[in-house]
Parts: C-alpha cells; sequence; structure tokens
C-alpha cells in the first residue's frame, strides 16, 4: 500500500475507531488496512494506535498525527479540485454544524437548496447547542451564535440576533408587563438549563445588569420553553430566530426590550482558510447570501 492511500486508511480507523468501518470507508477490506495501518507506523516508528478487542483508540502521538495528516490531505483534495475544475461544480461531502434551532429553522432549507443545485456533494448536519471543534471532529463548517474567541479559524458574519424575553398576550394581560428587568421576580419564569447560567439573566447593552431569577420551570429544550410561554403559563427568554414567527402572528410579545443586552453575531466558520476546498467555498458563499436576505437575522 502507498503512503498516501496508507494516510488515508488511518485517519478514517481514527475517524471510525474501528480498523474495519474505517476499512470499508476507504473500500478496503479489514486486513489490508490493518497492514497499511501496520506499515506505517513501522515506517514513523511510533504506535498510533492503542486496540483492544472492543476498541481502537489514538494514542497521543496519534492524535498529533492525525491533525496534521488531515491538513496535508485538505491540502491534496484542494489542489486536485483545482486541477480537476471543481470550482465550478463542487463534490464530495460536506459536513457541518449548527445550534439545534438555527439548524432547523434556517440551516436545513439553505442546505436542501444547495445540494439540489449541486447534486455531487452530499452533507452531514450535527444540530448541537455546543462549540464544535471543527478539526478534532473532522467537521468542515460550522454556524456560530455569539462572540468568536481568538483562534485560527476563519470567520465571516451573516447576521445578528437579540437576546428577548417574551410571553403571551394572555399572560401579560393577567399578570402584568415587567418594566425593569427586577419586575421578573413577580412573574413565572421559564428557564433553560445548558444555555448559561440558569439563575441569572444579564440585561443592559454592557451585559452588565445581572437579576437573579428564580424559575418554577427549567427545561433542555428550547423549542420546548417557546410553546409553554406560548400557551400563557410564564415568560421565556429566547434568541429572537426562534420566536420571530410567534412575534409576527401575534402569539408572543417581547418585554424588557429597553433592557436588551447588544445583540450576539452570527458566524460561518471554517478552518480550511483560502486552501478550502470548493465544495466549502461554494456553500460559503451560498449560505452567506441566503443568510443575509433574512430579515430577522440582520440588524
Amino acid at each position: 500500500m502507498d503512503r498516501l492511500q496508507s494516510l488515508k486508511v488511518f485517519v478514517a480507523v481514527a475517524e471510525a475507531e474501528s480498523f474495519a468501518a474505517g476499512a470499508r470507508a476507504v473500500g478496503l477490506s479489514a486486513p489490508s488496512a490493518t497492514r497499511g495501518v501496520n506499515d506505517l507506523e513501522a515506517a514513523l516508528g511510533a504506535r498510533l494506535f492503542t486496540r483492544t478487542t472492543r476498541r481502537v483508540r489514538l494514542t497521543d502521538a496519534g492524535l498529533a498525527y492525525l491533525d496534521e495528516v488531515r491538513e496535508i490531505l485538505a491540502q491534496l483534495q484542494a489542489a486536485d479540485d483545482l486541477v480537476a475544475g471543481a470550482a465550478r461544480t463542487p463534490v464530495g461531502r460536506l459536513r457541518l454544524t449548527c445550534p439545534q434551532e438555527f439548524g432547523r429553522i434556517h440551516i436545513a432549507p439553505i442546505l436542501t437548496e444547495f445540494l439540489d443545485r449541486f447534486p455531487g456533494v452530499k452533507a452531514e448536519v450535527l444540530m448541537v447547542d455546543r462549540i464544535v471543534n471543527l478539526v478534532e471532529e473532522g467537521y468542515d463548517i460550522a454556524v456560530r451564535i455569539g462572540h468568536l474567541p481568538p483562534s485560527n479559524l476563519t470567520a465571516l458574519k451573516v447576521g445578528e440576533v437579540r437576546r428577548v424575553v417574551c410571553g403571551a398576550p394572555d399572560y401579560l394581560k393577567a399578570r402584568g408587563r415587567p418594566d425593569v428587568p427586577t419586575d421578573l421576580a413577580s412573574h413565572r419564569l421559564i428557564a433553560i438549563s445548558g444555555a448559561g447560567p440558569a439563575l441569572a439573566w444579564r440585561f443592559g447593552r454592557d451585559s452588565m445588569t445581572t437579576v437573579a431569577i428564580d424559575p418554577q420551570l427549567t427545561m433542555t429544550s428550547v423549542a420546548a420553553s417557546i410553546e409553554v410561554a406560548r400557551q400563557g403559563w410564564g415568560l421565556c427568554r429566547a434568541l429572537s430566530y426562534q420566536v420571530a414567527e410567534d412575534l409576527d402572528t401575534g402569539r408572543l410579545e417581547i418585554v424588557l426590550e429597553d433592557h436588551e443586552p447588544a445583540p450576539l453575531p452570527i458566524h460561518l466558520v471554517h478552518h480550511e482558510g483560502r486552501r478550502a476546498a470548493a465544495k466549502i467555498r461554494s456553500f460559503i458563499d451560498f449560505a452567506s447570501e441566503k443568510l443575509r436576505q433574512i430579515s430577522v437575522l440582520q440588524p
């Protein structure tokens, strides 16, 4: 097995944590994949995996090598794409990650339209409300909502969202509207666990006004908390895009609008920079144009 194929086998086995599954991913038999990795370890003079009867895990040397090999393979793919004219016709598997509700509402329809336009692309989407490490977890693009820490990632801003407190008209008629954040103490609140401190909400453009809350109901689902508020049970806090339709139809109304924190930016993030494969560049261009046309995501 040549060195390039051995590197591809190594990455496939590392991502699948299995010789058999990794071999299938690159169209080889499990014994061939095992021989390829063994030859690679022999050439390097280092063990890349620890093997048990149930699982295959990367060693520390293997983890470091995986990052370098992915970068090498990405550069080779970019070069191949350029020569093959793939800049005009993106191909391959596109892996992206985004927050759950944002993915459901906005990314899914954009992605299906993109796939209709470029049938040579296949896509995987991980919708989770956590920060995914693109390099370590093998994803091409991430949608990030919030301020980005310094990094070597390439980021393109495509919009922004507000953090809003809202309730149903019937609830506000019965319980009154809070005029200042401290008025929340007399209201039934619905909090989201895992979305920041559950017992404090921040207000003010500088987010320096912290109000302790005592929610009667705490949920792990943003969609469920909005539904409870929609039914008139209490007040919830959400991102403006999550309740945009409810606000348009009057099912929910925003309160404490004058006390909102500064909006949160939305970015499309990737780690390939100018060497990004055509499938990545094309989706970034396509999605950024579509997202910038969505009025609820713009200032």
